[in-house]
């Protein structure tokens, strides 16, 4: 099915985010799929869901109700994975570059790199079940997987649910403007016209944070926040890395991140009460921490260091 998204910006004063009516208007444009649009665009399809993937009320109410049906599964130790030699790994495949699927149809990204590394370290293969956010958490509490690497952000929410490994990513927001502007901090923002997608966790962050006199561009996705900034409709844009990334390989030189405005530390999430296998598995993460190995695979996907984490 082929809908209409329209360029033109909603333009609001430092004001909570709203629906927008989708009319047809001049400059609309066609596209079949976002994801593809994006493509085009050359930038990492960031999903509709991300800000669920954050957590949020909402994700924790479907969550908590969907637990209500997962079967409770046994506590499992190194030695029961190794026995069974196989790890099976809960990840999201619609959330690149964390989780997305190659040219084969394989589950590809940094999740899935870390999942093959963690299984390799436990001396055992790699089963790969795609999940959704939804059902990430029953999926791990009814047995269906051992441990889940599937972009899962600690929240003290979840921490009620499941036990949580040591941060092995973050998801980090950027305030990405014209290289040289005075911006240093969301104070300099005043007068600044910055633009975000609608309802995203950056349009949250940006609201939060932003100044009254600063003028927030709210557009249908990051591909149209991004277009605006590369034609100097907006002065700054707020988004992930992976964006931020994609402007500045379409143009060198001309913008640079300012400074960070939200980061939501990930973790490895495993079923409660199992403390030898949560010790192994923040001892992975330690040590591919220190050595690098986690930062390599980072920068081959997002493009940047890993974040420092606590």
């Amino acid at each position: 099915m082929t809908r209409k998204l329209s360029r033109h910006p909603v333009q609001v004063r430092h004001s909570p985010p709203h629906p927008a009516s989708r009319q047809n208007v001049p400059g609309t444009f066609e596209i079949r799929s976002r994801r593809g649009f994006l493509a085009t665009l050359g930038v990492a399809a960031m999903p509709a869901g991300f800000v669920g993937s954050l957590g949020g009320t909402l994700g924790g109410l479907l969550t908590s109700t969907l637990t209500l049906f997962a079967t409770p599964a046994h506590a499992q130790t190194v030695a029961d994975i190794k026995k069974k030699g196989t790890l099976n790994v809960g990840m999201l495949i619609d959330f690149p570059p964390y989780g997305t699927t190659n040219a084969q149809m394989q589950p590809d990204g940094y999740d899935a790199d870390v999942a093959k590394l963690l299984a390799k370290d436990l001396g055992v293969k790699v089963n790969i079940v795609p999940v959704t956010g939804p059902n990430r958490i029953p999926y791990l509490l009814s047995g269906k997987v051992d441990v889940l690497v599937a972009s899962l952000a600690i929240t003290p929410e979840r921490a009620k649910q499941v036990q949580f490994s040591k941060p092995y990513a973050a998801a980090t927001i950027v305030l990405l403007g014209k290289t040289g502007a005075p911006i240093k901090s969301a104070a300099d923002l005043k007068g600044v016209r910055v633009s975000v997608a609608r309802a995203s966790t950056q349009d949250m962050a940006v609201t939060k944070t932003a100044p009254e006199g600063t003028e927030i561009r709210r557009f249908d996705d990051d591909a149209s926040a991004m277009q605006a900034l590369l034609t100097g409709q907006v002065d700054a844009i707020g988004c992930s890395v992976t964006v931020a990334n994609a402007i500045r390989q379409r143009a060198p030189g001309q913008f640079e991140p300012k400074f960070n405005l939200l980061q939501q530390a990930m973790g490895i999430a495993l079923r409660p009460n199992q403390p030898e296998l949560l010790a192994a598995i923040n001892d992975f993460v330690t040590r591919n921490t220190a050595n690098g190995a986690l930062n390599q695979r980072y920068r081959k996907w997002l493009g940047t260091d890993l974040p420092r984490m606590p």
